[in-house]
């Protein structure tokens, strides 16, 4: 009994340290939400996977976005199609000479009788090729159009599998197709024998989701450039949320054994991958009683985990979860890296949770665990240090169309405070967007002008939840585009004065992910303070700026002529006081604007995009002034560290020979 009690308060020990480091249910709740709500806000129908998706935030973790092709639309069997859609191409499963999980797309007879002109898509017309006399669709072909017109062009990307990464390998997109049904070689799964898990209830969601197919082939297959992957990447995130927290915990400990350990070794490294992991923890899951995942229980919960894979890569053997004729292991080891990868199992089995010792992550376990974790850092310092990163990695494109669709959504199915509280923080940060888009920008007379002019108002003044310093700084550039000067200042004004040591820069925290003791000791003295709150009053965003804002200085259109754009606040903030005493003559107080912009210019972290954009409005700043020695200095500078070419120091540069 003596010896139980000691398991059971050496797994809770555990379980919350594994919570500080990698996320508690509070964290990951909001994390999942943020991404949910992120998804709803996109103008195409977009699917955050992955393990951010998944709601966990590891170390080296890209995020995987999907997006579903609404031109093209894949049914099991041609007698399912009971509407030509005009807008869309139909695509009809073929298995008959595919691997398990993979399947070819044949076009529909339909479109076979009529001339191949296909009106608006004439672009996936050179995406056919025949076979067996019939039209199919080439994956290999589809991806290269994403490649090519689906990204601009300034944007660095290779293809890695079935997506398109980009940015340093931290983002994978994959276009996928979509077919509604449930497919006949899952169907197995539904009525299977099982303990409790997944839920009736939860199956029914599943197969309300259908399939989607990524365009990847069979390795090795002959007609591997025109075979489809099944994915159920919908089903897999949908079983991935009904985990319990020690599942999800146990999952994320296998992720980063594999990551962190097993990969350090070279020969060994990507033989296994996350996926597997996802699939062994289904398998487990679904054959064991849910009760015995219990915080109390964790340490036993997990070595039972790493005991199943030693299992799995011994005997070859790990069966696709939802169609388990697809064996997963087969022909992926031989000899020598099996052996060494089940001795190097075996012995981190032997280990326990010291296996974790040589992880970078979880390596501190015995030494942060004999200490009072809720004595060193503060609820709200751990939960915003766990989120921050998410509502950077967020920060994309939002279609002004989406609006109507997040306040319904918030409208409608908005039910939990949290949930409540992040759609708010979202629609802030659409709303913002929505001013940069003039809703008549060739519309002439007064009257059309001053309903842009309350509109965008209107807009900013929403925006102004969304943090606690770009919200004014961009009204403060709509007044300033409205040549109202000194209400642009007085704004300026009073967003410095709100530029104090508390507040917490989101897009250099992912560099330094820690707080100052300053910034900690306000967040415990806000500890009674909601999220929303803490955001609004502490959070600094750069400012965004979407292409060809309507917002942004005359001056700086030309930094949004072709993409968006950020800036950092407290430098932008001082560019933009410069430039309304550059228009009201007030010499003296241009130079002093000038002085505080270069003194900003120098405590930047000049790889980062927006500090980029802080040395260029230096050298407008200079330009105006009728300095071009300096103007070309400063232009030099950001070209020199602009190896991607994302600002414009280089045009500028030329504009000034």
């Amino acid at each position: 009994m003596e010896d139980m009690t000691r398991e059971k308060h050496e797994s809770l020990k555990f379980y919350n340290y594994l919570c500080q480091k990698i996320g508690s249910e509070e964290v990951v709740k909001i994390r999942r939400l943020a991404l949910v709500i992120h998804d709803i806000g996109q103008s195409n129908n977009t699917i955050t996977s992955g393990s951010k998706g998944e709601g966990l935030d590891l170390k080296g973790s890209d995020l995987d976005v999907m997006f579903i092709d609404p031109y093209i639309k894949v049914y099991e069997l041609e007698t399912e199609v009971c509407v030509f859609d005009s807008h869309r191409l139909s695509f009809i499963m073929n298995t008959d000479e595919t691997q398990s999980s993979f399947t070819q797309l044949y076009l529909l007879t339909h479109y076979q009788n009529h001339e191949l002109t296909f009106g608006n898509f004439g672009g996936l017309l050179n995406l056919l090729e025949m076979n067996h006399l019939r039209y199919v669709l080439s994956s290999e072909q589809y991806k290269q159009l994403c490649m090519s017109h689906r990204f601009a062009s300034y944007l660095p990307k290779k293809v890695h599998g079935p997506c398109i990464s980009c940015d340093n390998d931290k983002y994978d997109y994959a276009w996928c197709l979509k077919c509604d049904a449930w497919i006949c070689q899952a169907k197995p799964w539904i009525r299977r024998p099982r303990t409790a898990w997944p839920s009736p209830e939860l199956i029914l969601k599943i197969i309300s989701c259908g399939v989607l197919f990524v365009p990847i082939g069979c390795k090795g297959s002959i007609n591997e450039n025109i075979e489809w992957r099944i994915s159920f990447s919908v089903s897999e995130k949908n079983l991935i949320f009904s985990f319990s927290h020690t599942q999800l915990l146990c999952y994320a400990m296998l992720k980063i054994l594999l990551k962190e350990v097993l990969d350090k070794h070279e020969d060994l490294k990507g033989l296994l991958c996350s996926y597997f992991i996802k699939t062994l923890m289904f398998w487990i899951s679904e054959e064991t009683n849910p009760n015995l995942w219990r915080p109390d229980n964790i340490i036993p919960c997990f070595m039972a985990c790493l005991k199943r894979l030693i299992y799995c890569v011994r005997y070859s053997i790990l069966s696709h979860y939802f169609i388990p004729e697809n064996n997963l292991f087969l022909l992926r080891f031989n000899t020598d890296n099996k052996e060494k990868i089940i001795t190097l199992l075996t012995s981190l089995y032997r280990q326990g949770i010291n296996c974790f010792a040589s992880s970078e992550t979880l390596q501190d376990f015995r030494i942060q665990s004999n200490e009072s974790t809720e004595s060193l850092i503060s609820r709200n310092s751990r939960l915003l240090q766990q989120i921050i990163p998410i509502f950077h990695t967020i920060r994309m494109i939002f279609e002004p169309d989406q609006v109507l669709r997040l306040l319904y959504t918030f409208l409608h199915s908005s039910r939990t405070g949290t949930s409540r509280v992040l759609f708010a923080l979202q629609i802030s940060e659409v709303y913002m967007v929505v001013a940069d888009k003039n809703q008549y920008p060739n519309s002439p007379g007064n009257k059309h002008r001053y309903v842009s002019y309350k509109n965008e108002l209107n807009n900013l003044v929403i925006g102004l939840n969304a943090d606690a310093i770009s919200g004014l700084l961009k009204l403060a550039s709509f007044f300033y585009v409205h040549k109202s000067y000194e209400a642009s200042l007085n704004m300026i004004s009073y967003t410095l004065q709100k530029c104090t040591d508390e507040k917490i820069d989101i897009s250099c925290f992912i560099y330094e992910k820690t707080f100052n003791p300053i910034q900690k000791h306000v967040l415990n003295l806000m500890k009674k303070e909601k999220l929303s709150a803490i955001m609004k009053s502490l959070i600094i965003k750069s400012c965004r700026f979407q292409k060809d804002s309507s917002i942004i200085p005359q001056e700086l259109q030309l930094d949004v002529s072709e993409r968006y754009t950020f800036f950092h606040p407290l430098p932008f903030a001082h560019f933009l006081s410069f430039l309304c005493y550059y228009h009201l003559h007030d010499i003296s107080s241009c130079r002093q604007s000038l002085q505080r912009l270069q003194q900003a210019q120098k405590t930047s972290i000049i790889f980062i995009p927006n500090c980029l954009n802080t040395v260029i409005m230096c050298g407008i700043a200079h330009q105006l002034m009728g300095d071009t020695y300096s103007a070309r200095t400063a232009f030099q500078e950001a070209a020199r560290h602009d190896e991607n070419h994302f600002s414009t120091a280089s045009l500028r540069l030329t504009s000034l020979i």
